[in-house]
């Protein structure tokens, strides 16, 4: 009799449990996708972020050749017949997981993508071209975006942020219907989530019955606004050459909601240098996990240059705005450090609210390399590197990054595929096909362009000579870390040459995560001449 009672009341907990466990559906990553707060907290359920891509498949290890190898175009991961016809199979992953991220470009772009669910031999969706823009679903320009150098017939791409959740399988795959090669290439970023993780698959029905929802997510990520509560701190002060002002938050668990810049120069020939001089500084609990150039970390490089994303803004009146929430146990400090040899006067506010710490809480990190004089190299022969923007240890979770670049060379520099790794990956878990594609476009543009998720906020000369800037943050494609975290570029373009090359790379992480740049910062110095 006992027994029996000790298990009906494990039944019951198990039961409770199970009630209790979230289920991943279509409408909570919606929701989570228009929620800023969703990466301040360890993900749960918890999930590994991959990425299936159309990478050189000569690539295959760093010791063996290939590993720069280049052509990154129509490589698949096998071929398969069906009802009479070849599907070039792009992704394959088991569940349960979900799609967050997808994009592709071409030239021609005649064929049938083809996405199935858990295992069914018809798909659930069918696009009648080699373009997301084909899709037929009424999404708005925040899920659904032609790449800046999209052409309605021919060359062009784009990216599909609508997250696509299954709970056992899905398989993605592409039916070419040009005889002539033409060029296919892809990025798959998909989330596959521990065992047992309830998730509901995707339905093109249930989508229509959200019609409110994703006209509201869509609508609030193009408009993110401003907050309108909390309390307010604020520095008004010039700021002499070596010096910084400081600003104690209120103490207790709170985050940080909103922060807004502006720096004025006596000499308005000053301002680009002094936006890389004049450094944003800030403590959590006694720790410093922010260090960062104020144009940098604004996402706009060098130059107050506009910029409209999620999570920063650059205003009209070059006000520097920041919406990361950032979390803090018992206290906070916002510093101003003026890095350059002439006075700045700057303005400073930042909103905070109450927070509930918990164990899944994380502070956020923003830390700023750069180097000069990098070597860019064609082909792999001339032996290229691989440079990294980050090494983080630790457990975090990384959100986005910005690429300011001053190119040397009349010729494009960004060639190069980014390689993330995760913990101890032997091989990347982002393998990918280009720079310009990671940061949502294709074809090498040098043009400017705003989303939601990936912009270009600078861009100097059609050849992409002297001065660029491209940023790209990330939500549901964020990417989990439990004891490292690696984030290198390829350093290749259509001829040898030389770049500068600065990046600010965003990531929250609990205590004791270190990045390799904390304690070697580097300090900015004068900037490359804008003609030369």
């Amino acid at each position: 009799m006992q027994f029996r009672i000790i298990m009906i009341v494990f039944s019951g907990l198990a039961s409770l449990h199970c009630f209790a466990q979230k289920v991943v559906t279509l409408k909570t990553l919606l929701e989570d996708l228009a929620d800023n707060t969703t990466v301040a907290r360890w993900p749960e359920p918890f999930y590994k972020e991959s990425q299936a891509s159309s990478y050189d498949r000569r690539s295959v290890s760093p010791a063996k050749p290939g590993w720069f190898a280049n052509d990154d175009r129509s490589q698949y991961i096998r071929t398969e017949i069906a009802g009479g016809h070849k599907e070039e199979v792009m992704m394959d992953a088991e569940g349960p997981g979900a799609i967050v991220r997808f994009w592709i470009t071409t030239f021609k772009r005649n064929g049938k993508i083809r996405i199935y669910f858990d295992n069914s031999k018809t798909p659930s969706i069918i696009i009648p071209a080699y373009d997301l823009m084909k899709i037929g679903l009424n999404l708005g320009r925040a899920l659904l975006q032609p790449h800046s150098s999209y052409e309605p017939k021919e060359k062009g791409g784009s990216t599909l942020y609508l997250p696509i959740p299954y709970a056992k399988h899905c398989k993605i795959t592409f039916e070419d219907n040009d005889a002539d090669n033409q060029p296919r290439y892809y990025q798959v970023n998909y989330r596959t989530y521990i065992a047992g993780t309830k998730v509901r698959t995707f339905s093109l029905k249930e989508l229509n019955s959200l019609f409110e929802l994703t006209s509201s997510v869509n609508e609030r990520l193009l408009h993110p606004g401003d907050p309108v509560s909390g309390k307010s701190v604020e520095i008004e002060k010039e700021i002499l050459p070596q010096k910084q002002v400081n600003a104690e938050l209120p103490g207790g668990a709170a985050a940080i909601r909103y922060i807004v810049v502006k720096i004025k120069t006596a000499n308005r020939d000053d301002y680009e240098q002094a936006l890389r001089s004049a450094i944003l500084k800030i403590q959590f609990d006694g720790e410093e996990t922010v260090w960062c150039p104020l144009g940098d970390f604004a996402g706009s490089g060098i130059g107050s240059r506009p910029l409209q994303s999620w999570y920063r803004s650059v205003s009209k009146d070059s006000s520097l705005i920041s919406r990361w929430v950032m979390p803090y146990k018992t206290s906070a400090r916002i510093s101003l450090l003026n890095l350059g040899d002439k006075p700045v006067n700057a303005s400073l506010s930042a909103i905070t609210s109450p927070w509930k710490w918990s164990e899944n809480s994380m502070y956020f990190h923003a830390g700023w390399k750069s180097e000069n004089n990098v070597a860019i190299r064609q082909t792999e022969e001339y032996k290229p590197v691989e440079w990294d923007f980050n090494i983080i240890t630790g457990r975090g979770v990384f959100i986005g990054d910005t690429f300011s670049v001053y190119n040397h060379m009349h010729k494009w520099y960004g060639e190069g595929d980014q390689k993330l790794w995760v913990d101890n990956a032997a091989f990347p878990d982002e393998y990918g096909t280009g720079t310009e594609d990671y940061y949502n476009t294709s074809w090498a543009p040098v043009v400017l362009y705003q989303t939601p998720f990936a912009n270009a906020p600078r861009a100097d000369n059609q050849d992409s000579f002297g001065h660029n800037t491209f940023t790209r943050t990330r939500n549901l494609d964020a990417v989990p870390f439990k004891s490292k975290f690696r984030y290198s570029l390829e350093m290749l373009g259509w001829e040898n040459g030389t770049a500068d090359c600065a990046a600010t790379t965003y990531w929250y992480g609990f205590k004791n995560a270190k990045s390799d740049i904390t304690g070697n910062q580097s300090i900015p110095s004068a900037l490359s001449p804008i003609n030369k």
